[in-house]
């Protein structure tokens, strides 16, 4: 199969490198459960923590990161991820608006989803297969991404974040558990400051055919 194509968003290239790994936090923390706070200043520093959050999503082998998920209450993502024609798009989004079809042209695919802030349990939900997110790029101008297919999936799932949403809140009570139960059952791959110090390997882990997000 030959490599899959990426697109990157328009000035995403200079925060691809250079950033510093941090940890990831974990469902129950309390920032991953509130509101975040807008972007407003878009500033050198902004600039870091976006660097920082493109290298750790990388070493963690995810498709998108919200800011909730380094510790951070602010309104924005990263995301490096396939659309529907396994195109990878590869962007960040600042204080975001997401928007879903209505009605009959709202299309639902059911699909295994993760969570980096939950590492290695997966569960199906099912997510509308199309979506637009709309906002402000790193330097504050206005952005437009449309997702299809895993991107889609993506979007919703990091939009979500920055509401102090994680994606078990929308399973089933029964489904919950079963995700609670994974998690629980490899914990012990995931030391607390995950990735700064490695995963440990083992037979059982989850094929990389189910990304996280």
């Amino acid at each position: 199969m030959a490599p899959s194509e990426r697109r990157t968003g328009v000035g995403v290239d200079e925060f691809l490198t250079g950033g510093r790994l941090r940890r990831i936090t974990r469902w129950g923390e309390p920032v991953m459960h509130a509101p975040t706070e807008p972007v407003t200043v878009f500033d050198e520093e902004l600039h870091t923590l976006i660097r920082d959050m493109f290298t750790t999503m990388a070493e963690s082998h995810g498709v998108g990161l919200a800011a909730t998920q380094v510790g951070v209450g602010k309104a924005l993502f990263v995301y490096d991820c396939p659309d529907a024609d396994e195109i990878y798009r590869q962007g960040v989004v600042c204080n975001p608006v997401l928007s879903l079809p209505d009605g009959s042209e709202r299309n639902f695919e059911s699909a295994e989803e993760g969570c980096l802030s939950l590492p290695g349990a997966y569960q199906p939900l099912a997510r509308p297969d199309f979506a637009v997110v709309t906002g402000q790029d790193a330097y504050g101008q206005p952005i437009r991404v449309e997702g299809t297919g895993l991107l889609a999936r993506c979007l919703q799932h990091e939009t979500d974040h920055l509401g102090g949403t994680v994606f078990g809140d929308r399973l089933s009570g029964r489904l919950r558990r079963k995700l609670y139960a994974q998690a629980q059952e490899l914990a012990h791959l995931y030391p607390d400051d995950w990735p700064l110090s490695p995963k440990a390997t083992s037979a059982v882990d989850k094929p990389a055919s189910s990304p996280s997000a």
